[in-house]
């Protein structure tokens, strides 16, 4: 075994590759005895995944760089170092089944051929005649027929109990095998979270409330509770996960880097690096700008994708593609049998990442993982599919919300305008939200030709220096100990991502949901003990608001522009939470466009075939990849010389001679270089993109970005050239 290479750059033989896998498997058994799996066979997997590398085509390969066209995938050869006859012995049918399963696909590479693959074992033979390893039972590896094997994949709907057994067994061999190919842990034990939360707690010289109370007798149910803002539901969520291994998922990524710092930074404070992770498109990005001087990113990277940490705060497209059962979506499925998900705001997905949603707790109620969803608003049609899909839960018999008023509505019968603006603007906090880019900049632009002074606009289509810039003077503003103020001009991307608090808020109406999601960036955490309003909804009138009837379903605009128009003046929580169900009954929903893409997407999941797609169709898929990333040619322009600086480092290779640690320090300065670069981007829909004129440029063998000809401004963002027909949106669901 010594001989033998599985990898190269640095060399490691085959025996000291699985004798790490070796060491995982115990480590994982060890922390999750109970796992409804067979520990020997997931043993006798480990043990013979990589033999198949022994074929002299492979190992010249890993010695001269150059891939014979006749080498057999090694993943395949494998299984043919399985002694079937004597594993008869002590395992069912069913089970040996799963073992050469789990190793011919532990890769999803290459194609199986019977007759190519025996002339190859045949080859083999010579070089195995004396071959012994102390790991296997028994004293010589022999080499049957493989027919056994049959090439025949096990399906859920032809056997669905031994489906889920080979996704545990195949997903824990994955992620057995990328820890050891990566070096890192396959699992960090959660021995911190509950007593980091009573320091915190005591630090903060508070009790856990009724919610969190409620969360913390929960543990070992899966859990739905609605409570409002300010009721501490990242706290309960914690606690329901205690300490076991968890994810915390948001809609946002903006969301997502606020609470992993908050967490870091005020729960666990110290050894985050082993603790808590984040996983989102930009994880790598946000890592290499922690300010953390002994923080090993390649390491810390690796171990948040690999999903080793004990607790990760994650993006949903990052762990619920697996609904599509992908080639090699296994080993995040058999993660998520021992873990436990948190599910936070749900109403504030769109109607595909709905779908998605519920058929992954489908699959994960199944394999045995627990989940919470945690929300301020839950929708009553969400219930009814959770049942339909006969998903087990316990509901919280009471929503979780107090008696205070935080909300006084106007409804303003017309289209959005700046002259009500003006007359409430006196030296306060003032935020406006549109549904539309386009709608924004025509309020600002409107604002602005009138000499209103300390007016600002933020949207998606500011490049991403600029909108952080922006993003952190909003924030700023929105601080209740902050005297100074302004109006922000804005779109959906405020609805969740960024915690502020304004004095007055000026919205269009979108739909019920979406509205008190805006209400809650004015008055956040204040009580409305005052005559008049803080928040005042323009429904379009008789016409309908921006963006109706492209991200807004025209029906669910209507039902809830009908429950409104009855309200005038202070609004409890209660009466919000029977709005809702009054417009998101499934009985009022089930014959809008947007229930029926919910329904149209979860029956277009199911329809597909298990190992059909591959990993890249489905991640284009789940997160509706529709736009294009651009760089705005006058902002190219002015840039040019740092930009350009940037591509040559990006073209940079590395040579066969350079070590692992060159290696390393060259990805990183790539990664720098890319991150530099992409803060003069912005994404924009592809449909206007298709209609620009562009140049490519690479960011890698995978990406492109692109220099876009374009009109942009710093104060109103990107605009697109008057030729153009131009709609755009902030769906940032």
């Amino acid at each position: 075994m010594n001989r033998y290479l599985a990898k190269s750059n640095p060399e490691e033989t085959i025996q000291e590759h699985t004798d790490k896998l070796l060491e995982n498997y115990e480590t994982l058994k060890k922390l999750y005895p109970n796992l409804l799996i067979n520990w020997d066979i997931l043993k006798f997997a480990c043990i013979y995944h990589d033999l198949g590398k022994i074929n002299l085509k492979f190992q010249n390969k890993l010695k001269t760089g150059k891939r014979d066209n006749n080498e057999i995938a090694h993943n395949f050869l494998s299984i043919a170092f399985v002694d079937t006859k004597k594993l008869k012995d002590n395992f069912e049918k069913d089970e040996i089944k799963i073992l050469l399963q789990t190793i011919a696909y532990h890769h999803e590479r290459g194609e199986y051929d019977l007759e190519k693959m025996e002339n190859e074992i045949e080859l083999m033979k010579d070089e195995l005649e004396n071959f012994i390893y102390d790991k296997v039972e028994i004293e010589k590896i022999k080499i049957p027929s493989v027919k056994y094997f049959n090439n025949k994949r096990i399906y859920e709907k032809e056997n669905p109990e031994l489906f889920y057994k080979y996704i545990l067994t195949k997903g824990l061999l994955n992620k057995i095998d990328y820890a050891a190919s990566s070096d890192i842990d396959v699992e960090i034990k959660n021995d911190f979270l509950l007593d980091s939360l009573e320091k915190w707690k005591e630090k903060e010289n508070t009790k856990w409330n009724e919610l969190q109370n409620f969360m913390l007798e929960n543990q070992n149910e899966n859990i739905i509770a609605v409570a409002q803002t300010g009721m501490g539901k990242t706290e309960a969520g914690l606690l329901w996960i205690g300490n076991n291994k968890g994810f915390f998922t948001l809609p946002l990524k903006t969301a997502i880097n606020k609470i992993y710092e908050r967490i870091k930074n005020n729960i666990i404070e110290e050894s985050f690096s082993d603790k808590l992770a984040l996983l989102h498109s930009d994880t790598y990005s946000e890592y290499i700008n922690l300010d953390e001087d002994d923080l090993d990113v390649e390491s810390y990277y690796n171990k948040s994708k690999q999903l080793s940490m004990p607790l990760t705060i994650s993006t949903l497209d990052q762990l619920f593609n697996f609904v599509f059962r992908y080639r090699g979506f296994e080993v995040i499925l058999a993660t998520l049998s021992y873990s436990k998900i948190v599910i936070d705001e749900i109403q504030m997905y769109s109607s595909d990442l709905i779908a998605y949603l519920i058929l992954g707790l489908h699959y994960i109620n199944k394999i045995g993982g627990k989940f919470a969803i945690l929300t301020a608003t839950l929708p009553e049609f969400l219930i009814d599919l959770l049942k339909k899909e006969n998903i087990n839960f316990k509901m919280a018999e009471k929503t979780f919300i107090n008696d205070r008023i935080r909300h006084s509505i106007k409804i303003k019968h017309k289209e959005i305008e700046v002259e009500t603006i003006i007359e409430k603007y006196n030296k306060n906090k003032i935020l406006v939200i549109c549904n539309t880019v386009k709608k924004a900049q025509e309020i600002y632009q409107n604002l602005h030709n009138e000499g209103i002074e300390n007016i600002n606009l933020l949207h998606s289509r500011f490049i991403k220096k600029d909108r952080k810039e922006k993003e952190e003077k909003i924030t700023e503003l929105g601080k209740i100990e902050n005297t100074d103020y302004g109006i922000w001009i804005s779109t959906q991307i405020v609805e969740a991502s960024l915690d502020i608090d304004y004095d007055l808020l000026f919205t269009e109406l979108s739909d019920i949901n979406g509205l008190f999601q805006r209400m809650g960036r004015c008055y956040r955490n204040r009580e409305f003990n005052q005559d008049g309003y803080n928040c005042f909804v323009f429904n379009g009138g008789d016409k309908k608001c921006s963006g109706v009837g492209k991200v807004i379903d025209e029906k669910i605009f209507e039902f809830s522009k009908e429950v409104l128009k009855n309200i005038d003046g202070k609004i409890d929580e209660k009466t919000k939470l029977e709005l809702i169900n009054k417009v998101y009954s499934t009985e009022k929903l089930k014959n809008t466009n947007y229930y029926e893409l919910i329904e149209k997407n979860i029956a277009y999941v199911k329809k597909i075939d298990d190992f059909e797609k591959s990993k890249d169709e489905v991640r284009k898929k789940f997160r509706n990849i529709e736009n294009a990333t651009v760089i705005p040619q006058n902002i190219y322009e002015e840039n040019q010389i740092e930009i350009d600086e940037n591509f040559k480092i990006l073209e940079k290779t590395n040579k066969k001679e350079d070590s692992r640690e060159g290696r390393k320090k060259l990805r990183r300065e790539k990664e720098n270089s890319k991150i530099e670069i992409l803060e003069f981007s912005v994404n924009i829909p592809y449909y206007n993109f298709q209609k620009g004129i562009y140049v490519s440029k690479n960011l890698n063998k995978y990406e492109k970005i692109y220099i876009f000809n374009c009109d942009y401004d710093k104060e109103i963002g990107l605009v697109f050239k008057k030729t153009e027909k131009e709609e755009t949106y902030d769906n940032f669901f």
